[in-house]
């Protein structure tokens, strides 16, 4: 599993991302326990969530176009400056009457993961290859998300208490700060990918446009959004009341602890069963599992009435739903050629964010109609939906394990945004082909002519 981290680029990338992602998780409660404190309103509180996700929502396709047409390394560089510039501006908004402040700047620094996430998933190809040590990558980041989750947020809770909101928010400004550092150390690899910062708008829209063609024209990617989107709206709805359920059913906030401590194992042991299974089943066949484990993992946690019961069940919950994120990722940075892999992992994101956001706002309001029962019948109903989806529409085998080259455009077709290219195909399954080495950010070993 930790193969990729001897891929000098991508280890100090990992790095970077790990210590930014720990400091983000430390404000997850601080920042909402402030505005509370401070105003007495939930309505207020929640703006928090709206802050955090509309960025994405809105930014979303145009920083995958951007991180197609700018050098990615410099856009990550840029992009974590700025959140931490964002995440310093929260100090301002401790004084009395100031606490919009927060606000802008937690919208601020959403919009700097807007450019971030997508430059991030386009460039790990770029840096190991799109054989085995991209699934060891993608199990890393896995096991950098549960240990984040399962660390980051009770962490938070602790030092608020302990030191205040100004320590955290200075640092979190300072893991930025060290992520930034992080990317400055990675290459500016040869070959690596053209930057584009001249054509305004309108090339913009155009480079919109072709990645939107591109994505249409690969049936893998085409039929992963949907399953996607209908999974995390799914685990939002049920997200959004798990700590009700936790106090209400299991006894209190010391119960609910327990709970969200075994939703982070859960995510640690998605990692290595990752590495374990990624390359060796199909990609319809292992995402189908793990999506109807999800459903099943949902309604046993929510039909839990004891702690026992409850925590082997929120365990399954994060493998089953660990696994359901990674595996749709993988297999869009396999298909999709890198000239374009930004904007189509921007469509992914922005489709994941409004997905989260609609199933938080549901999810409350089908619990007190439903009750808890009723809604988690729903999500698991939902979730058994994107399964059947994965297995109708996911291209079977061998063209879902196919190691498809990477495909690039010429120079013709780079400056016009790029349209899309077919590909050729080796014919041989991905797992029996031999890993592929690190290649320059952009470069393809196979180039194919339109």
């Amino acid at each position: 599993m930790f193969q990729a981290l001897r891929i000098r680029d991508f280890r100090w990338m990992w790095i970077g991302g790990s210590i930014s992602s720990l400091g983000s998780w430390l404000l997850t409660l601080a920042v909402p326990a402030h505005i509370y404190a401070v105003t007495g309103s939930l309505a207020k509180t929640g703006l928090t969530l709206a802050a955090a996700y509309l960025p994405l929502l809105l930014l979303g396709p145009v920083a995958g176009a951007l991180a197609d047409r700018w050098d990615r390394r410099r856009l990550m560089i840029t992009a974590s400056l700025a959140q931490a510039a964002a995440v310093a501006t929260m100090l301002l908004a401790l004084a009395p009457g100031r606490y919009w402040i927060c606000y802008a700047a937690l919208a601020a620094e959403s919009s700097g993961a807007a450019l971030f996430a997508p430059a991030s998933q386009a460039r790990t190809p770029a840096m190991v290859g799109t054989g085995t040590m991209l699934t060891s990558a993608n199990a890393l980041n896995a096991l950098r998300d549960g240990v984040v989750r399962l660390v980051g947020g009770p962490l938070g809770g602790i030092l608020l208490a302990a030191v205040g909101i100004r320590a955290l928010i200075c640092a979190d400004a300072l893991s930025y700060l060290v992520g930034a550092g992080a990317g400055l150390m990675t290459s500016r690899l040869p070959g690596g990918q053209h930057d584009r910062t001249g054509g305004g708008v309108r090339s913009v829209g155009r480079d919109l446009r072709a990645g939107l063609s591109i994505l249409a024209s690969s049936p893998a990617a085409r039929a992963l959004l949907p399953v996607t989107v209908i999974f995390l709206a799914a685990n939002a709805s049920l997200s959004a009341v798990l700590i009700p359920f936790g106090i209400q059913r299991l006894g209190g906030s010391r119960p609910t602890g327990f709970l969200l401590a075994a939703l982070g194992v859960g995510f640690l042991l998605g990692a290595p069963a990752l590495r374990l299974l990624l390359d060796r089943w199909p990609t319809r066949s292992l995402l189908a599992a793990t999506l109807a484990a999800s459903a099943a993992s949902y309604w046993l946690l929510w039909h839990a009435f004891s702690l026992a019961a409850a925590l082997p069940a929120a365990a399954a919950v994060g493998l089953s739903g660990s696994m359901s994120l990674v595996i749709p990722q993988a297999a869009v940075q396999r298909v999709i050629p890198g000239a374009a892999l930004g904007r189509i992992s921007a469509v992914f994101l922005t489709g994941e964010a409004a997905a989260t956001l609609a199933g938080a706002i549901t999810g409350p309001l089908l619990a007190q109609s439903l009750g808890m029962t009723g809604l988690a019948a729903a999500a698991s109903l939902a979730t058994l939906a994107a399964a059947v989806l994965a297995l109708a529409l996911v291209p079977a085998p061998p063209q879902a394990l196919l190691r498809q080259p990477d495909m690039a455009l010429t120079a013709t077709a780079t400056r016009t945004s790029g349209a899309a290219v077919q590909p050729r195909q080796s014919g041989l399954p991905h797992r029996h082909r031999q890993p592929e080495e690190p290649r320059a950010e952009g470069g393809h070993r196979n180039m194919v002519q339109p």
